[in-house]
């Protein structure tokens, strides 16, 4: 049934509709038709310069410092999985044998490009290694330093990796942006773009693919220093696009198969932007069956969300959470019929991931899933409740309801469903227990959202409460104060994201990445506004890049 009432035919009451932007893309993306015989020229293209390059990361006889140049642009250009092992081992010789005074005589640059190639891979260099930046007399950063920009920029990138307790690592951030800032107009060429990109988002919490691919546009000096990068980069680059944009037809035909427009014209039109959600958090080819079952999740998540917050009266969110809850076809027959649609749509959309993972084994998998989902929609409903009660919440019982509604555990646990056999019993054991890094994820999902939407959100019909409001009236601070502190927070969140990323780890990177790409995708996402809402601001750019606009060559 088409949902054309503003009012509730069961009570007088106004719904409080969002006005959303309508989405910029229509069916652009549905026109796409698949070549393969194209991906396979791409992929047969990427075989003589991947080995080659393996061949150069395995080669005993390269510098130290060059060695881990050339794997620092290769994590750049999103190609680390290809060389995970070599990689690894590469690194774990060059640590072990890695010594201060090996340092002693090392320009900032190519400090700031080791420290962040080992921090990168889980590998704690002392950040000490630093202070021969440092005038001892005054503890500035010394006053010859600040006519190197490559270096100074290559010092704010590696300072992103920062854990708790490393004060020179925050002051050479601030240091490095000031200094960046000061002279950015005043630089050419490539190192103009590299600059004014890292103020916007530092490439350690860009989203990879972006990164990869303005790393391979604005870096060429050192994307042109191997002549097999380059290629590898290219040929790798046009067949990750065709593919993509495969993934991304398939999932705007789901959409559009489901009636969503229909079903819920209230609600953001989004799919582009949640494809490229799901491909921020991981980009490799033989994860198409996940990104797609993913996303399909994300326009759910998007939907519900948009249900409790802008559409639905409080006795139909109270139905349908009840619904949600028992998770069966039989609750439909207590719903209203405008609400009835959705709640199918989540059914049969669960129905058919249980009946793929089930020919794998995996369907537990999906049960993980669900039951997270449920638990979103409970905490939906509780803020529901608080709205529909006028009443703000205190600061504590916000943030535990807030990180179930960041939605990242339904999304973190998604993501591992749709990774395959790497993902054991023992990892959702881990999972489950709430680790550290996810409860920071949990956390920067949270306020990110709420720090760059509270202004929208109270301008809302239904006023939404954030963290801010909550903050404000419990600690009776003004809004600035609040903001400040909320602000202290996230970068508090950063650092615990960072620490759980260093050695000794209990699994592997790949399985780590899940929660520090969803960490970067929300930097990305929410780091000035809500570009998911509004992504005409900033988002359209960077779909136009990966799956609109050719590979630059």
């Amino acid at each position: 049934m088409v949902i054309s009432a503003m009012k509730a035919n069961s009570e007088n009451f106004i719904r409080p509709l969002a006005n959303f932007p309508r989405s910029m893309w229509g069916d652009r993306f549905l026109a796409f038709s698949l070549d393969k015989s194209e991906l396979k020229i791409y992929a047969k293209a990427t075989e003589e310069p991947k080995e080659e390059v393996k061949r150069l990361i395995n080669d005993q006889t390269i510098d130290p410092n060059a060695k881990l140049s050339l794997i620092y642009s290769v994590y750049r250009l999103g190609l680390r999985y290809l060389f995970i092992e070599e990689i690894d081992s590469q690194l774990h010789k060059l640590f072990k044998d890695l010594t201060m005074e090996d340092y002693e005589e090392t320009t900032l640059y190519t400090m700031s490009i080791n420290f962040h190639v080992f921090r990168q891979h889980g590998y704690k260099v002392s950040c000490d290694v630093f202070k021969k930046f440092k005038d001892y007399s005054s503890g500035k950063f010394k006053d010859d330093i600040k006519s190197d920009v490559r270096g100074i920029l290559s010092l704010y990138e590696a300072a992103q990796l920062s854990i708790h307790g490393e004060s020179i690592l925050d002051e050479a951030l601030v240091f490095a942006k000031a200094q960046l800032t000061s002279v950015v107009d005043t630089l050419e060429s490539d190192l103009v773009q590299q600059v004014k990109h890292a103020l916007i988002i530092p490439s350690y919490r860009g989203v990879q693919m972006i990164e990869a691919r303005l790393y391979f546009a604005n870096y060429r000096e050192e994307c042109c220093k191997y002549n097999s990068l380059q290629k590898l980069a290219n040929a790798h680059f046009n067949y990750l696009q065709l593919l993509q944009k495969e993934e991304l037809r398939i999932v705007t035909q789901w959409a559009k198969d489901m009636e969503f427009q229909i079903i819920t014209p209230y609600a953001r039109d989004r799919v582009p932007e949640l494809y490229l959600w799901t491909l921020a958090i991981y980009l490799e080819p033989h994860y198409s069956q996940g990104r797609i079952m993913v996303t399909k999740i994300a326009q759910l998540i998007t939907v519900f969300n948009d249900t409790y917050d802008a559409y639905a009266t409080i006795h139909e969110l109270r139905l349908l959470t009840d619904a949600v809850n028992r998770w069966e076809l039989s609750a439909i027959d207590q719903l209203p019929d405008n609400i009835k649609p959705l709640y199918k749509a989540l059914l049969d959309t669960y129905a058919d991931f249980e009946e793929q993972l089930s020919k794998e084994g995996r369907a537990s998998r999906v049960h993980t899933s669900k039951r997270t989902f449920q638990e979103l929609a409970r905490g939906y409903h509780q803020e529901a409740e608080w709205r529909h009660n006028l009443q703000v919440p205190s600061f504590d019982d916000y943030i535990e309801n807030g990180l179930i509604t960041s939605t990242y555990n339904v999304f973190s646990v998604s993501f591992l469903m749709g990774m395959g056999d790497i993902v054991n019993e023992e990892v959702v054991a881990w999972y489950e227990s709430h680790p550290k890094i996810l409860k920071a994820l949990d956390l920067l999902g949270r306020l990110y959202n709420d720090v760059t939407s509270f202004k929208f959100e109270r301008q809302r019909a239904q006023k939404q409460i954030t963290s801010v409001d909550a903050y404000m009236n419990t600690f009776g601070v003004e809004e600035n104060e609040a903001v400040d502190e909320i602000k202290k927070m996230l970068e508090n969140a950063w650092k615990d994201i960072n620490e759980e990323c260093l050695k000794p780890t209990k699994f592997s990177m790949e399985i780590l990445s899940i929660f520090l790409n969803l960490a970067r995708m929300t930097d990305f996402v929410y780091r000035y506004m809500d570009t998911f809402t509004f992504p005409e601001k900033s988002i359209a750019e960077y779909i136009t890049l990966l799956f609109v606009g050719p590979v630059a060559m």
